[in-house]
């Protein structure tokens, strides 16, 4: 098979020059929580954050490219084109694929896939492998092996396709969970300590107070017979805004929900900021409005802010992993992979429209150039582009302005008259 006996077993620390540069495991916090992925991905905040990013990958269309000169074509029939575009291994389609590699870069900070070839030496399959079961070993040559906890293999960098976040040594990257534990156990804690607030508390609308000179009630069956009448006669949405009236001196008092819980909330909503800050997220594509952006007022421009400083970085990896691992260091002069972010990029229809006539009316895009654009078929006679009759070469306008003696002498003429 692909597995060469020589890596097999794990290698031990200070053993020929191998060394472990990662392992597996969670983080202990200051709240006494023990964090893992699995318990991060339990707060909504993460959940939120982890899928948004994961999602806007996997709608990409994922290209790859053959250069042509000055321009550039789809490689449709390069074997590697199919694999990274339509289905990277039997099991799942793009969209699953890099829906899970983007979710494991979140949450873990690495994603690994297994390279399979076939006979004529391409890659036929990227088959996905869970990050706690594979751990980066740095080998004698200083090169990255990878041990795959299953099946006790070593492998060769050659043989696995590994994307990494941001990282400490270069051989494995780390994920805000790792780095920043502490940040998700107060989130989690918060959470768990408001849900025993609600669950064992007590938490009152409002009070019917009786003056102190009047005689008490002799029986709590009497008090409950009050309460449940009152009850059933001004509460619900049938009876808002009834009118009651109390007798033998009562009041009723309404009550607000005392400081420890309003603060409570407030932590709540704290601990979500700085999710989507590790993250890069801005706080309302994660549907909470109460804080405007500092992004711009429109759409175009929240989701244009989002693109650049959140999801380009992360596929900015993506590419050069792939480029590193799946092209032949022959093809890369020719060849380059990357992903369609144009969709993301697009406007309203309006301002749309508005900027493909400046385009179109100063000579740089053709009208085929803007159906293109807008997912539409070419036309015949529509690769023609229009250059602006005001507009000439300042050399060219000078050499016009240089009046032949006839011209002179016409003009003078003129001017006598």
């Amino acid at each position: 098979m692909f597995i060469p006996q020589m890596f097999r077993g794990p290698r031990q620390q200070g053993n020929d020059g191998w060394r472990w540069v990662s392992a597996v495991g969670g983080s202990n916090t200051a709240s006494g929580i023990h964090i893992t992925p699995e318990k991060a991905l339990a707060i909504s905040a993460v959940r939120a954050c982890v899928t948004l990013l994961a999602e806007s990958v996997a709608q990409l269309p994922c290209e790859l490219y053959r250069r042509e000169g000055e321009g550039r074509v789809k490689a449709t029939d390069h074997p590697l084109y199919d694999i990274i575009h339509n289905q990277p291994n039997q099991k799942d389609t793009s969209f699953e694929y890099y829906e899970q590699s983007m979710g494991c870069l979140g949450l873990r900070g690495n994603n690994y896939a297994l390279k399979e070839y076939d006979s004529d030496g391409y890659i036929k399959e990227l088959i996905p492998l869970n990050p706690d079961k594979v751990q980066v070993l740095k080998g004698p040559d200083g090169l990255p092996y990878y041990y795959l906890v299953d099946i006790n293999e070593t492998l060769p960098a050659r043989l696995i396709h590994h994307i990494k976040g941001f990282s400490l040594d270069g051989y494995i990257g780390v994920s805000p969970i790792q780095t920043n534990p502490d940040v998700f156990g107060l989130s989690l804690a918060t959470e768990q300590h408001a849900g025993n607030v609600f669950a064992n508390g007590t938490t009152l609308s409002g009070v019917i107070e009786r003056p102190h000179d009047v005689k008490a009630i002799d029986s709590q069956e009497k008090v409950d017979a009050i309460l449940s009448k009152f009850k059933e006669r001004h509460s619900g949405l049938r009876n808002a805004f009834s009118v009651a009236m109390l007798q033998e001196g009562m009041s009723y008092k309404q009550l607000s929900m005392d400081n420890e819980k309003a603060q409570l909330l407030e932590s709540r909503g704290f601990g979500i900021a700085e999710v989507c800050r590790l993250y890069k997220i801005p706080l309302h594509m994660v549907q909470m409005t109460e804080k405007t952006t500092s992004w711009g007022s429109g759409i175009e421009s929240m989701s244009l802010g989002y693109v650049i400083y959140s999801l380009l970085p992360w596929l900015k990896r993506i590419e050069a992993a792939q480029t590193r691992d799946l092209l032949l260091p022959s093809e890369r002069g020719q060849y380059y992979i990357e992903f369609n972010v144009q969709g993301l990029l697009r406007g309203d229809q309006k301002s749309r429209y508005e900027s493909y006539a400046i385009g179109r009316n100063w000579g740089w895009l053709s009208v085929n150039d803007i159906r293109r654009l807008e997912n539409m078929t070419p036309i015949s006679g529509g690769e023609t582009y229009l250059t602006p009759l005001n507009m000439v070469p300042s050399n060219s306008m000078q050499q016009h302005m240089n009046a032949t003696p006839e011209q002179m002498q016409q003009i003078e003429a003129i001017l006598c008259k």
